[in-house]
């Protein structure tokens, strides 16, 4: 079971207030750190940055001067903290980063960007958390409402930091937010109207103390819902399944793709949506999204956006016209009756396990990176069941290698263009070739789109 009692909250919703005249440091200089720095400039706060990154390296920065920003690029250094009354973390930063804990000593008040901008935001919160399948979700959700005729702000986790949609005037029907365990890090009284969790697995485990701490982060997401709140969780999922007393007073939609429950569940090739007594059924085979992980995510968009108020009908347009999003289990070519499929995004365990159960006939699997301290055995009754052959490279790949090298045929890489030719050769007509990495990329990319879309480029010239 999960300690639910980490960092409590005080259950209620911050009331809103004015930071004119506050003393607040923002931490980090990624997008989220320039947009919450100019925000709360402009609001009327005395606003210092930081980053650990020298100034030089960091890009848009210079825009802040003209807020009266004053930057302390390269390190956290020269900055008193007597006096400052608010310190805004970006997701980069860990919560027990010791400047954050000289902060807290201090008594300024630690919080990440997601919990300054629920504090004036203005419309109902939809927030998306889990290991994987956020995005997705997060997006389908989105378009679900618009589609519905609502004005909708998507963002924080992907694409628009939410602190901009309050800069920029506020005034959505909702507001759409993917949360990372990050963010909920430094959450105090954040409160979605309806929490969304798909998942929880292996993940980050570089940054938490063990998987327990992280799992623990995701159920934050909970911790100040009230009765007239929504819990969307995946009953499935065996870590949400065994700590269903985390979930706090919000009221529980559950979902699951395996049995049936009082929510959301696969019978006879429909999800079954039980809402207020009443029976609805959305056949599978008009939703565009396929394999068991995309049903999940589904059923989660169902569960929030019927609650939200959009009508089956108008939902239903949604999911027959959603294809999904680039990078996630998106189909490359077809070539000499060989599948190729992108899946860069799946950058953890979890992750490559869900890809690989909704893969049939033999997986050529391209996989490695840089680990993130997961136990790459838990893929092992998978890799045996499924994979003909791995083609590892990066970081990672001695210790995939260690754990999984034996279940099957594998061949090391020294390059990604290696990579993808050596997974052509191994693989035959009616074989997938799957690149799933199960680790970040960052060391032989900026980020898990140029990996995905340099796969994209070497399969489509073979």
């Amino acid at each position: 079971m999960i300690d639910c009692a980490i960092k409590k909250g005080d259950g209620l919703k911050a009331t809103r207030e004015t930071i004119e005249g506050k003393s607040v440091v923002v931490v980090g200089l990624a997008s989220t750190g320039i947009s919450a720095s100019r925000f709360l400039a402009k609001c009327g706060a005395k606003v210092i940055a930081t980053d650990a990154k020298a100034v030089e390296s960091l890009s848009g920065v210079d825009t802040l001067a003209a807020y009266g920003v004053e930057i302390k690029a390269g390190g956290h250094f020269g900055i008193d903290l007597a006096g400052v009354d608010i310190v805004v973390v970006g997701p980069g930063v860990p919560s027990d980063n010791p400047f954050l804990n000289e902060a807290r000593r201090a008594g300024a008040e630690v919080i990440s960007d997601i919990e300054l901008a629920w504090r004036f935001i203005d419309a109902p919160v939809i927030a998306v958390a889990g290991t994987n399948g956020k995005t997705t979700t997060t997006t389908l959700l989105g378009q679900a409402l618009e589609d519905a005729g609502f004005n909708v702000f998507v963002g924080g986790n992907i694409g628009t930091p939410a602190v901009e949609y309050i800069e920029n005037g506020g005034g959505a029907d909702f507001c759409v937010l993917e949360v990372s365990s990050f963010h909920l890090e430094t959450t105090r009284f954040f409160n979605p109207h309806i929490g969304i969790l798909i998942n929880i697995t292996e993940d980050h485990l570089d940054r938490y103390r063990d998987f327990e701490h992280y799992a623990a982060t995701k159920f934050r997401l909970f911790e100040n819902q009230s009765e007239a709140d929504f819990a969307v969780i995946n009953v499935n999922d065996p870590v949400i399944s065994k700590n269903l007393a985390c979930f706090g007073k919000g009221r529980a939609i559950p979902f699951t793709i395996e049995g049936k429950c009082d929510g959301l569940f696969l019978e006879d090739g429909e999800i079954i949506h039980m809402m207020d007594g009443k029976r609805e059924e959305y056949p599978v085979d008009a939703i565009r999204l396929t394999g068991l992980h995309n049903m999940e995510n589904v059923m989660a968009v169902i569960g929030a956006a019927r609650r939200a108020g959009v009508k089956k009908e108008s939902l239903m347009k949604t999911l027959s016209a959603f294809t999904g999003l680039h990078h996630r289990m998106e189909f490359v070519r077809e070539l000499d009756g060989v599948t190729y499929i992108d899946d860069s995004n799946g950058t953890n365990i979890g992750a490559l396990q869900m890809a690989l159960r909704g893969l049939k006939g033999p997986v050529v699997l391209i996989a490695g990176g840089v680990d993130k301290g997961g136990d790459y055995r838990a893929l092992s009754s998978l890799v045996k069941e499924k994979v003909k052959a791995m083609v590892l490279l990066g970081e990672a790949k001695h210790k995939i290698n260690d754990a999984l090298g034996h279940l099957t045929k594998t061949v090391m890489a020294d390059t990604f263009e290696d990579a993808v030719s050596t997974a052509r050769q191994n693989a035959a007509p009616g074989d997938t070739v799957l690149l799933c990495p199960a680790c970040s990329s960052f060391d032989m990319f900026r980020n898990y789109k140029e990996r995905g879309e340099r796969f994209s480029a070497l399969v489509k010239v073979l």
